[in-house]
């Protein structure tokens, strides 16, 4: 089976592997055969656990097959997200960026569910599966054991597109298929790596600024995580990326 005939649909966008669209007031995700069931039901109770934690994220409405393909169903969510608001306001692109951090500091106030995937453990996996070598591997399991152990909710890919501005001035996040249970600053580096990743160099600088003065947190301890969330990254093997992965996640190069 393959996504095509859902592209013909009232598409809200395309990732590799799924396809995401609109069906009358719910959003319906669709992923291809590369995704496992166990992989689809884990994202399911992910999205399930993070809706537990009080936040406001979009319901869970339905897993479901169509044609053999699974999915997904939540509710619908009404407005701009942050990032198509920050591209059509650049003027009020610092009101936009502390309306973005407040979010996610918001998050990390929230306990995480005790049934959410541990951090440590799924950034070990990971880092085992990266592709270094095994002299950098080492350096990076052994600096990810020595960091504090927290049980903050990390978004796991919390940028601006993830953010939807709802009309009644409510802010959802979306997107939850990478929460885990862990430590704030990890999810901080990985944020601030996708700014650079996305070629917003600028704006990554100012993030993590604006965050460690918000929150009394060193820049150094955020950065101690850097190598280690673009190894983890490295491991998702995106087209265009892995240069610079590469020279972040050797620790040696990095610092």
């Amino acid at each position: 089976m393959s996504l095509e005939k859902y592209l013909s649909k009232d598409v809200i966008a395309t990732r590799p592997g799924k396809v995401i669209y609109r069906e009358d007031d719910t959003v319906v995700k669709i992923f291809d055969k590369s995704y496992s069931k166990s992989d689809i039901l884990n994202e399911a109770l992910n999205q399930a656990s993070a809706e537990e934690s009080g936040l406001p994220i979009p319901k869970l409405l339905e897993v479901l097959n169509y044609d053999g393909l699974w999915g997904l169903r939540t509710e619908f969510i009404e407005g701009s997200t942050l990032s198509e608001m920050m591209e059509k306001h650049p003027e009020n692109q610092d009101e936009y960026l502390d309306r973005f951090l407040k979010i996610q500091i918001n998050m990390f106030n929230h306990k995480a569910p005790n049934r959410l995937n541990d951090l440590k453990a799924k950034f070990h996996n990971r880092i085992s599966r990266s592709g270094f070598d095994a002299t950098n591997r080492f350096e990076l399991h052994n600096r990810l054991e020595g960091l504090p152990t927290h049980n903050k909710i990390c978004h796991g890919d919390f940028v601006p597109s993830n953010i939807i501005l709802h009309p009644d001035g409510t802010d959802y996040i979306i997107d939850w298929a990478h929460v885990t249970s862990g430590n704030a600053s990890a999810d901080v580096a990985l944020t601030y790596l996708l700014f650079q990743l996305d070629d917003k160099v600028e704006l990554a600088e100012e993030y993590l600024k604006r965050y460690c003065k918000m929150t009394d947190t060193a820049i150094q301890y955020v950065q101690k995580w850097m190598p280690i969330v673009a190894a983890v990254q490295s491991e998702r093997n995106i087209e265009g990326q892995q240069e610079f992965l590469r020279r972040w996640g050797n620790i040696m190069e990095f610092e």
